[in-house]
């Protein structure tokens, strides 16, 4: 048998499959059916930005991480004290989030990347816990513990105001989604995309083979980070509020949960994994106060037992089979 033609195979990534058109089709038919979740829904689709960009660090790039946290906070913080001093317009303040994220993320890369295994796991998480520390100790920047005040977040696009159903918000978060995913699908499925998946199985390899696997990474990992920001900044101009827990740790180990849930490395895992987890946490809280988190632990043991790889792994070998 013929062997498929490689650059052929590569090309064929980028098709898309009528598949891909149902996370997008859901979340506007959402926006007619549940209208008293605007608000909510505009925080989900932040988090699933926020998700894909813990996706081409760990899923693709094979980059542990516990600290993406410190990008998601930077860009909130950004964008909210824009906010706060007369500078609320929020595509600006988007841009301006992710432009600082990213530099953060460059700037820690150089020293997480040359780390692996635990010690960089750690070197993320501390980024991450000093910059909260950072933030609740410059209270007279930030608000401290109470959160920054006085953010007053303009008109998107000067036309459309932030509501208290969700309205803007929703279909603002929409859309930035949608042009980030465009970026990430393109980078996923390009070559330099396929070269972090093969430094992800073998980095050793890779560098044999003369790919530049620490300035490769440094690049994904600064695009994750600028992802990240604007997803901090999404939720920050929704939300109308920052405080220091946007830097803090659960930030950064429920995303991994999230992800964990619809599946790493598969591009639309955080579609899956973000809302299942947002709306069973928003139900559970409800009808348990008490142990909501007992049930979703329970429910993540099961699916580690009986779908590794998350729900769209198991859907493969579903379909496999």
């Amino acid at each position: 048998m013929i062997a498929a033609d490689p650059v052929a195979a590569l090309a064929a990534r980028h098709r898309w499959r009528w598949p891909e058109a149902l996370p997008w089709l859901a979340a506007v038919a959402a926006f007619f059916l549940f209208p008293g979740y605007l608000a909510l829904g505009a925080q989900i689709l932040a988090s699933i930005l926020y998700g894909l960009s813990i996706d081409l660090v760990l899923g693709y790039g094979g980059i542990v991480t516990l600290g993406q946290a410190a990008f998601f906070g930077t860009g909130a913080y950004t964008a909210g004290l824009l906010a706060a001093h007369g500078m609320g317009a929020p595509e600006p303040g988007l841009i301006a989030a992710g432009l600082a994220a990213a530099a953060l993320g460059a700037l820690s890369g150089l020293a997480v990347l040359r780390l692996s295994g635990l010690a960089q796991l750690m070197a993320t998480l501390m980024v991450a816990a000093m910059l909260q520390s950072a933030a609740d100790k410059a209270s007279a920047i930030t608000g401290g513990a109470d959160g920054l005040q006085n953010m007053a977040v303009g008109k998107v696009l000067g036309l459309f105001a932030f509501g208290l159903y969700g309205r803007t918000a929703y279909l603002y978060a929409l859309a930035v989604l949608f042009l980030c995913f465009l970026g990430m699908r393109a980078l996923v499925h390009s070559p330099f995309g396929r070269s972090l998946v093969g430094m992800r199985e073998n980095a050793a390899r890779m560098t044999a083979l003369g790919a530049p696997v620490f300035a490769r990474r440094l690049i994904a990992y600064t695009i994750a980070a600028g992802m990240a920001g604007i997803s901090g900044a999404l939720y920050a101009q929704s939300t109308g509020f920052v405080a220091p827990d946007s830097l803090g740790f659960d930030r950064s180990g429920n995303i991994l949960v999230m992800l964990l849930l619809g599946g790493i490395g598969r591009l639309y895992g955080a579609f899956i994994g973000v809302p299942l987890f947002m709306v069973a946490q928003d139900r559970l809280s409800d009808l348990d106060p008490a142990y909501w988190y007992f049930w979703i632990g329970l429910g993540l043991v099961l699916m580690v037992r009986f779908a590794r790889g998350g729900i769209l792994g198991l859907a493969a070998r579903i379909r496999r089979e």
